[in-house]
């Protein structure tokens, strides 16, 4: 079964307009909308893993872009890890 697009990308409105499998993908598509749009993983804000004009310009680099997406996915990934670990030990100390 395929899997679903992860790359969520966000006009410079804000509006949820694309998805995409790759994250080389990703960055052609908010290359085009240019200054102030965003690829997240999923919907939520937090998730924020690319802002054009901030972070680069995606449209100069879609290779560079897609490494730092790919790089701050697994930052993300740590993180959520982290907190999961943290969680479950604090709920195993209580008991």
């Amino acid at each position: 079964m395929a899997s679903a697009p992860q790359w969520k990308i966000f006009n410079p409105a804000g509006e949820y307009v694309a998805a995409t499998k790759f994250a080389e993908d990703a960055a052609a598509v908010v290359g085009l909308y240019g200054d102030g749009a965003q690829i997240r993983l999923g919907h939520a804000k937090r998730y924020t893993v690319w802002t054009d004009g901030v972070d680069g310009s995606a449209g100069d680099s879609y290779d560079a872009c897609a490494e730092v997406l790919i790089r701050r996915k697994e930052e993300l990934r740590r993180e959520v890890e982290a907190r999961q670990a943290a969680r479950w030990k604090s709920n195993t100390d209580e008991g």
